[in-house]
């Protein structure tokens, strides 16, 4: 993966305080009270706020990043929730998940880089089992005009890091749809999400 993409993490979690504070996305607070606790996968993890309430849940958490520095803090703050996450570093394809271990995957802002995204989706729906629920929320293409208007909010860029509905409906092709819409949300995560924005929010399950 890009040097730049990993400085640009590694620069962001390495600073004392947690970019996108120590509490878990409103929407996986949601979803995840509604669902059987079982194993859960949390792609770009980060610092580890969503993985860690997952875990006092009563989930079996694994998480990846590619960022050593949010690995750090997300086992800081895992062991002072006094929980327990398995969180690997490394691209997803060298990590060693298999096919069918996860009863859920949780995507909250993880957006690739666009020439990976779509094979890391294919990947990460693999290692969901069948009947296994996927939690999604990140910004969509319209959050570009909010993110020029305020730096705050946070989220990528450029257009192509952005999801669209359409995206998804193909990446996660078949699967019941359970929740699927794009809405504006008022976020207020730590330093990095803070202000209006727009978003995809997902919930399927697996066929």
């Amino acid at each position: 993966m890009q040097s730049d993409w990993l400085k640009m993490w590694e620069s962001r979690f390495g600073k004392e305080n947690y970019a996108y504070g120590t509490e878990p996305n409103e929407y996986i607070r949601e979803k995840l009270k509604g669902l059987k606790p079982g194993s859960i996968l949390f792609p770009a993890e980060g610092e580890g706020r969503n993985a860690v309430y997952a875990a006092q849940l009563g989930w079996k958490v694994s998480a990846f990043d590619i960022s050593e520095e949010g690995r750090k803090k997300a086992l800081k703050l895992a062991e002072r929730r006094q929980v327990a996450i398995d969180y690997k570093i490394g691209e997803l394809q060298n990590l060693g998940y298999q096919e069918g271990q996860f009863d859920a995957i949780a995507l909250v802002y993880a957006h690739f880089p666009p020439n990976i995204r779509k094979g890391y989706h294919k990947l990460l729906e693999s290692y969901l089992k069948k009947g296994g629920h996927i939690i999604f929320e990140g910004f969509s293409k319209a959050h570009l005009e909010y993110r020029t208007k305020n730096e705050r909010v946070g989220g990528p860029r450029d257009l192509d890091s952005l999801f669209s509905i359409e995206e998804l409906e193909t990446d996660f092709d078949g699967y019941g749809i359970l929740e699927l819409k794009e809405t504006i949300v008022e976020l207020n995560e730590g330093s990095g999400h803070v202000g209006k924005g727009s978003v995809i929010r997902f919930m399927g399950k697996k066929p």
